[in-house]
This record gives C-alpha cells, sequence and structure tokens, in this order.
C-alpha cells in the first residue's frame, strides 16, 4: 500500500531518540524492517503511513518543498529558512525536547561588552580603527541579520560558518558569533561570553505540518488521528480521574462548588461521581466532596483523555483552506 502521509524523523542523536520516544508514548510506535540502520519505517498502529530517517536539516527542507507532510526537526532550523515564519511550514506542536538557545557571543576578553548597544559601539570603533567590519561567524544567516536590524547594528559582515561556529574567534575567521547551545559550556570553553540581551531564538524540536505538501484526504485522516492520540496522551498525563460516592444525587450547588475548585463533572447521579481535575486541585476537590458527605473519595491516573474538540487540525485546516 502506498503511503498516503510521510513523516520525517531525525536519523541520528538525541533527537532521533527523543522522537522515536514521542511515538511510542501515544501507542504508535516507530517500526522498521531492517532494525536501526534502515532509514525508512512505518507507525505501528496506522496504515499507510511512512517514517523516513534525515537529518534535521534536511527535514526542514523537505517541509518546506511538501515532499513530507510531516516533520520532527527544531525550531530554529524552520525560522532560518523560511521567508515569512508560517507561510509553508505550520508548527503543530512545541514538543519539549531538543531545547536550545540561538545566541549572540563575544570574546571573554571584551570586558565592557555585556549587551547589544555595547556590541554596536565596538562595531562603529572598529570599523572606524581597521577599515573594515565586524565579522560574525554564524551558520544562521537570516535570523541573525533580523535580530542586528532589530538592535539596530549595522557596521558588521557576516561569515558564513561550515564547520565549528564557537571556533571563529580563535582561529581569525571572526571576531564574534552567532550560534545554537544548549549548556552554554562550548562557547565558554572556547573563551565566548553570551550577551546579556543577545537570545535570538528559545528553541525546541517542534511537530511541523507542510503546506506545500499534498494533502489528500487519507492524509488528513492519518494526521486527525495522530494529534488526536498525542492531545489524549497529553490530557491523560496532565489529569487525574476523581470518582466519589455521595449519600444522594449531586446538588446543584455542590456541583458548582465542584467546579469552582477545578472538577470537571463527567457523569454524575445517585450514589455515584466522576470527573477530571488537574493534580494541584485534587485536595481543594476531596475536601469539598467529602463535605459534602462523599466518602471515600478516589483519584486515579488516566491513561489517555480523548476529547472530541480538535483546535489544532481544525486551525490546520483552515491555513490550508480546507
Amino acid at each position: 500500500m502506498s503511503a498516503r502521509l510521510t513523516i520525517a524523523v531525525p536519523s541520528k542523536g538525541r533527537l532521533q531518540e527523543k522522537a522515536i520516544g514521542f511515538f511510542a508514548q501515544i501507542g504508535t510506535p516507530i517500526e522498521t524492517a531492517g532494525g536501526a540502520r534502515d532509514y525508512v519505517g512505518r507507525l505501528g498502529g496506522l496504515d499507510g503511513v511512512e517514517v523516513l530517517f534525515l537529518q534535521a536539516a534536511e527535514i526542514a527542507d523537505r517541509l518546506r518543498d511538501g515532499t513530507v507532510h510531516l516533520g520532527i526537526t527544531g525550531e530554529d532550523l524552520l525560522h532560518e529558512h523560511e521567508a515569512t515564519p508560517g507561510e509553508k511550514v505550520e508548527i503543530l506542536k512545541p514538543l519539549g525536547f531538543g531545547r536550545a538557545d540561538l545566541v549572540v557571543a563575544v570574546p571573554k576578553t571584551w570586558i565592557d561588552v555585556d549587551t547589544m548597544a555595547d556590541l554596536d559601539e565596538v562595531a562603529a570603533g572598529y570599523r572606524a580603527r581597521h577599515g573594515r567590519r565586524l565579522r560574525v561567524a554564524t551558520k544562521y544567516l537570516k535570523l541573525t541579520h533580523g535580530f542586528f536590524v532589530r538592535h539596530a547594528v549595522s557596521d558588521y559582515r557576516i561569515v558564513e560558518s561550515l564547520g565549528a561556529t564557537e571556533g571563529a574567534p580563535a582561529s581569525g575567521t571572526a571576531e564574534i558569533v552567532v550560534d545554537i547551545t544548549s549548556t552554554g559550556a562550548t562557547l565558554a570553553a572556547n573563551n565566548l561570553k553570551i550577551l546579556n540581551d543577545g537570545v535570538i531564538l528559545r528553541s525546541q524540536a517542534v511537530l511541523g505540518a507542510s503546506l506545500k505538501a499534498a494533502w489528500g484526504e487519507g492524509a488528513l485522516a492519518a494526521l486527525a488521528r495522530i494529534l488526536d492520540l498525542v492531545a489524549a496522551d497529553e490530557t491523560g498525563r496532565r489529569e487525574r480521574i476523581v470518582e466519589a460516592w455521595p449519600k444522594s444525587a449531586p446538588s446543584a450547588d455542590l456541583l458548582a462548588r465542584l467546579e469552582d475548585a477545578g472538577l470537571s463533572v463527567i457523569a454524575s447521579g445517585e450514589g455515584r461521581l466522576v470527573g477530571l481535575a488537574r493534580a494541584d486541585a485534587l485536595a481543594d476537590i476531596a475536601d469539598v466532596l467529602r463535605a459534602g458527605g462523599a466518602d471515600p473519595v478516589v483519584v486515579r491516573e488516566a491513561e489517555a483523555v480523548f476529547h472530541t474538540a480538535a483546535p489544532v487540525l481544525d486551525r490546520f485546516r483552515v491555513s490550508l483552506g480546507r
């Protein structure tokens, strides 16, 4: 059966591990016929869904040109290579892993340079002294230019980095860098410091959907199933099932007080009440229930909670004009 939906996930490293874990968590594990070295797989439990293992940068490119429907990649890569964010790729969901910041870093020896305003002064002085502009090494040309424009820094030129960006000042190919970092340790090891207001983007891995791909009804149906499972898993991990046995049918006043305490009542009747609540509201809800005569009050974890509303899918359909 030909694929109706194609998903691209990172081919190596921590991003791959986390992406595989993401699909396993929602009950659709990635399956490959040839094991870990196979670059094509499928989602267990969903027919017609093909999984491609690609480099993170290639995933961003494939999403933009529409040759894959969905992809897990870095938010920084999507923002860097798309002229207008959201024009070709819609971010459906931040995934909470692969966190890293795109930052402006300068040599630690520049003791009086702590902000972009300081950098502007240094850049102007550098050009006056050396007859050339300050060089900025980076792989992120678009994001760097936009950030420097917003901070009115103009006396610089970008040197595109093809290797280890953080080593550019030491090698003499640039004076400062714009680089992606998760901890700042590599920058510090290269005697660089991050400017106080030098965070260009706080990035993380995201689930992106191509607005240029061919979205047939089969592909949209598969996407709807995936997003439904994601939402159900998230709600299940966030909320708890509350069950109680009041001595009589709950009054309107009791139901109102339970709602105020944070309980979403699912069912209530003579002798039984069931609802959902966030963990931080459980103690208050138990107090209200016991004061209303319910005993005992039982709290259980929910493996998954499915709701009818599908706001992420609805928003994407609007973007597609569907």
